[in-house]
């Protein structure tokens, strides 16, 4: 197996397939899809389960005794199979298509793989003001300011090679700052990191699960901790 897509889900059975389909039509490398839940009683897996596809799997968070995304992620690192990993969210919001492009940039050196919104082609569509200017200014500000290799660190839709994840421990337990945190560390130790534009666009079913001031602090602290790299 070549890529394991991790797909963390909260509540998502009017989303889930949708993706998984647009995952399947426009993936060609050949990939397997991980889908973690915090709880059995979530609508997710029983729409996962009736589709009963070999490469396709629901699994329960099962890190700790705190749910949340970044246990989610976690728990399918540790269950992937695949040389590399990407991680997705399940709502459509990223640009799926530009998955195979990005293993080949991994084939040709890189370590890492960023989808950049932030980049010239890259584009946001729709979401919360508030929360895409406060990640276009992280983004940017570490790109031009201090010379770090991606426009748009903070954004969870990255490809990496599963040996990278093998070698960093993840502190971020319930939120989506696991992402900055991993680049930060991966920066840290010298990988080589990629980046591509991408087109991120809002949902249009169900509710985000993002909470802007509970974990706005969480991404300040790996922020600080890239600036002082």
């Amino acid at each position: 197996m070549n890529l394991s897509i991790i797909i963390p889900a909260y509540f998502e059975g009017k989303n889930i397939l949708p993706t998984l389909k647009e995952i399947s039509k426009l993936v060609k490398t050949e990939h397997e899809v991980i889908i973690i839940c915090d709880n059995k009683s979530d609508p997710t897996v029983n729409v996962i389960k009736r589709l009963k596809k070999k490469n396709i799997y629901i699994i329960l968070n099962s890190i700790g005794s705190k749910k949340g995304p970044a246990n989610a992620v976690k728990t399918g690192f540790l269950r992937a199979k695949g040389d590399l990993v990407c991680v997705v969210m399940a709502d459509l919001s990223d640009d799926l298509i530009k998955i195979d492009k990005a293993v080949k940039i991994i084939n040709n050196g890189k370590d890492i793989v960023c989808f950049s919104r932030y980049m010239k082609g890259g584009r946001q569509i729709g979401g919360p003001f508030l929360k895409g200017m406060l990640s276009r200014l992280a983004g940017l500000s570490l790109f031009y300011l201090f010379n770090f290799p991606t426009h748009d660190p903070t954004n969870s839709f990255k490809l990496y090679k599963k040996l990278i994840l093998n070698k960093i421990t993840i502190e971020s337990e319930d939120g989506f700052d696991f992402n900055l945190e991993l680049i930060a560390k991966a920066y840290k130790k010298g990988y080589k990191i990629g980046e591509i534009p991408a087109i991120w666009r809002d949902r249009t079913a169900g509710k985000s699960r993002f909470k802007l001031l509970k974990w706005l602090p969480k991404y300040l602290k790996w922020y600080w901790h890239i600036l002082w790299i």
